[in-house]
């Protein structure tokens, strides 16, 4: 069977949330919301947490993940790329004799996770030898190609187009393609192709399409979520028996 991990980053600077990431929400930490979504993957050998904090991974230990080793503060910041903490990441792990084939990205921003559709990404991720990442998406509520930007006349015009003409965007949704963006709910990585190719995505990335996902960079993201567990407990006693 291929080795998989998952690494989950931690830091602990967060300007809009101070320590978003260790936030409770529901009686846990975002943190523990993904640990525990990794701990029910049938995949997943080992669930790694990177962070910059000490405080971060004594609790993340407590909860069962792994914290071998804290995350350098050159890479830490707000302008940190995923590139560096998870080649850091590698190289502590190839020092340490151990290269797994796949790393499963899971963000603690995104918690309301259900552990059955990260084992769905990581199958079929593997069901695809030539993709170099998969991503996980929802379908953006109105179509990006319905989007507009400011040109630097000052006029709206479409997105990405330069056509101030904006009577084509009043047609409806369903005449337009859907679009969809990235949530952060499951990430699947290959080491090889990251290793070679200093990169983590790639130009062969295929999409793994989650129900709608909220991601936490706001106080009034907390309420949301909260009001989601209100709607649909089930979620909670999944992760938390």
């Amino acid at each position: 069977m291929p080795a998989v991990i998952a690494l989950i980053p931690a830091r602990s600077g967060s300007k809009g949330v101070p320590h978003k990431n260790i936030r409770d929400l529901a009686g846990h930490s975002l943190l523990e919301w993904s640990i525990a979504a990794c701990q029910q993957s049938q995949f997943i050998d080992r669930t790694i947490v990177s962070t910059d904090s000490e405080v971060y991974a004594q609790l993340s230990i407590k909860k069962g993940a792994e914290a071998p080793f804290l995350r350098p503060s050159e890479i830490s910041g707000d302008k940190s790329s995923d590139y560096d903490f998870i080649k850091h990441a590698l190289d502590w792990l190839r020092h340490h004799g151990y290269i797994p084939d796949y790393i499963v990205h899971i963000r603690p921003t995104t918690p309301l996770r259900d552990p059955l559709l990260i084992d769905q990404a990581i199958k079929h991720f593997m069901s695809h030898p030539k993709a170099t990442s998969l991503r996980s998406v929802h379908p953006m509520s109105e179509s990006a190609y319905k989007s507009l930007e400011i040109t630097p006349e000052g006029q709206l015009s479409r997105i990405g187009s330069g056509n101030t003409d904006l009577d084509a965007v009043n047609q409806a949704r369903q005449g337009f393609p859907m679009t969809y963006i990235a949530n952060g709910y499951v990430d699947v990585l290959s080491t090889s192709f990251i290793l070679n190719n200093q990169l983590i995505h790639g130009s062969y990335v295929i999409p793994f399409v989650t129900p709608i996902a909220h991601e936490v960079d706001t106080e009034e993201d907390f309420s949301y979520l909260e009001f989601q567990l209100s709607k649909y407990p089930e979620i909670l006693s999944k992760l938390f028996p």
